[in-house]
Formats: structure tokens, C-alpha cells, sequence
């Protein structure tokens, strides 16, 4: 297991470059984001570790990253303040870009994965989510339906103009950019929703993580019942990642200091639990050029990457 110290600073989000294997990023806040600045780490890994390549200071916490998916050098992150900050690696300032729109926390920021456009999505404690055109620097639409925090706005991998989101009121929603509207509502959980994600390989599969401890995945053609539900962390989960090499296996990760690979096909659905952090561990991201190498970063100022055992056996 190779690792990264971040003395000062807690870790909220990690994502692996699309670009470059070794490359990744983590967004991080200093004193658990409840008060002080937060900083942009830009990391390499090596052989035996992981070493900085640069850090960008911001003068408010810093909750979540996601790179450019048309730019190697260009980064996306959203802070406490309510603005997204697009940096650039390659300019010495790092900083090209604030947008600002929302009237709270940025929470969640993600660039799109569909080749037909080039859009940013973030989801705030304002209830919003907004999209954006990172090229223009403009607002394209703000959508409004949730009635609490919106934590986590995912783009779908198959459809243009398509993301979800999931929100402190329990509702998992999906969203037409095109038609400015909210398409499916699912009450996924009785629990706030701190995460979801998209199946790689169905355009009709997501996974929502919870307060309730619980991973639920959902078929969007059949909402009354979820197709799987997953137990065993012990306390709220924070992030869930679906694997980008198996279509039914996916992982998350909780403020139980753990890190949990899940394969709901099975009956036995849980694979592997690691307990290599000892505080929340708040980011998770699967290495999309390194089959089985996943990254996570924790409230313990550390960012660690690995290949867990289970995904090999799959």
C-alpha cells in the first residue's frame, strides 16, 4: 500500500487523472472543513510511494475534485465558499477560473463523460444543482426539486446531458439538462443520501450509499424495489463507486474508518472490508488505466492507494 501525508489537511475527495495512470488529485480542508482554508493536492505515484507534484491553496474549504475530461492539466474543485475553482496544472498560479453561483457549500463537482459535450455539474447545500460550460465560464441552467443538501451530482457515462443527484431529503433524482427538468424521483432511502454512481456498463443501474448504512442499487425502469440492498458498515457512508472493470461489483466507504468492495450479484454480497484509516474515510476512486488499484483519502491527512485482494479473485 503506498500513501501520502497531508499534515493539516483533511481529505475529502480523491480522483485519478483520466489521462495519466499515476497521476491524481485530492481536495482537501483544513480543520475537517468546519473552518479554515483548503488545498488542491496534485499527487504522482512511484514505484514504492506517492509523491506531491504541486498544491494549490484556497481560502475556504475544498469538498470534492474532478478532472478535465478534455484537458490534462485542468482541474475542477468545489468549495465551502459556493463557488467552483477550475485550475490549471501547467500555469505556475494554478488558479484560470471562479465561478460562483451557488449561495452555500459545494459539495459535489463532476465534468461530463459523454463525448457529445463539455459540461460541469455541481450540487450544493443551496438545494441547487447548477450546470456549467467550463470553456464559456458560464451558468448554463440551475435545476431546483431537492428539499435539503444535495451531496453528491453524478453525469451519467451513456447519456448526454443526463446526471443524478442525491440529497439530504432522501431522494435520489435524475436529470435532463436539455428539458431544464428533473426526470425520475426515487425515495431511495429514509436517510440523508450522501453519494451515488453509475453503472459503467448499464445506462438503466445506479448505486445510492446512505446515512442508514445501507448500499441500495436501483434499476431506473423498475424503481419501487431496489435490485440489491448491502449492510455491514456501522456508521454513515460516505462515497460508493461502482468498478469500471466489473459490471456488478462496487465499492464504498464510511465514516466507520473503513473501505468496503461489494459484488451485488452475489448472495454473500460483501467481498472485503479494509480498515487501513483511522478517521472518516471521505474520498474513493477506482484507477481507470490500473485494473484493481483504488484510491481513497481520509480525515487522517492521508491519501492511500492500493489493489485489494477480492477484486483479483472476481
Amino acid at each position: 500500500m503506498k500513501s501520502f501525508k497531508s499534515p493539516g489537511r483533511h481529505g475529502y475527495a480523491v480522483e485519478i487523472s483520466p489521462f495519466l495512470p499515476s497521476t491524481m488529485a485530492c481536495a482537501s480542508s483544513q480543520c475537517y472543513g468546519i473552518a479554515g482554508c483548503g488545498t488542491l493536492f496534485v499527487l504522482e505515484q512511484r514505484e514504492t510511494d506517492v509523491s506531491l507534484v504541486k498544491s494549490f491553496d484556497w481560502n475556504d474549504g475544498l469538498f470534492d475534485v474532478t478532472w478535465s475530461e478534455n484537458n490534462e492539466h485542468v482541474l475542477v474543485t468545489g468549495g465551502g465558499d459556493g463557488s467552483l475553482q477550475i485550475w490549471d496544472t501547467a500555469n505556475p498560479q494554478g488558479l484560470l477560473q471562479v465561478l460562483k453561483g451557488h449561495t452555500q457549500e459545494v459539495y459535489s463537482v463532476d465534468w461530463s463523460q459523454t463525448r457529445a459535450e463539455n459540461l460541469l455539474v455541481s450540487g450544493s447545500w443551496d438545494h441547487t444543482a447548477k450546470v456549467w460550460d467550463p470553456v464559456q465560464c458560464q451558468l448554463v441552467n440551475s435545476l431546483q426539486g431537492h428539499e435539503g443538501v444535495i451531496y453528491s451530482t453524478i453525469w451519467s457515462p451513456h447519456i448526454p446531458a443526463c446526471f443524478a443527484s442525491a440529497s439530504g431529503d432522501g431522494t435520489l433524482r435524475v436529470w435532463d439538462v436539455k428539458a431544464g427538468s428533473c426526470r425520475l424521483v426515487i425515495p431511495a432511502h429514509k436517510s440523508e443520501i450522501l453519494s451515488c454512481d453509475w453503472c459503467k456498463y448499464d445506462q438503466n443501474v445506479i448505486v445510492t450509499g446512505a446515512v442508514d448504512c445501507s448500499l441500495r442499487v436501483w434499476d431506473l425502469r423498475n424503481i419501487r424495489h431496489p435490485v440489491a440492498q448491502m449492510s455491514g458498515h456501522s456508521y454513515a457512508i460516505r462515497r460508493v463507486k461502482f468498478c469500471p472493470f466489473y459490471k456488478t461489483v462496487l465499492a464504498s466507504c464510511s465514516y466507520d474508518f473503513t473501505v468496503r468492495f461489494w459484488d451485488y450479484s452475489k448472495s454473500q454480497a460483501l467481498l472485503e472490508t479494509l480498515e487501513h484509516h483511522s478517521e472518516f474515510v471521505c474520498g474513493l476512486n477506482f484507477n481507470l488505466h490500473i485494473p484493481n488499484q483504488v484510491v481513497d483519502c481520509s480525515w487522517d491527512e492521508t491519501v492511500k492507494v492500493f489493489s485489494p485482494s477480492s477484486l483479483a479473485a472476481v
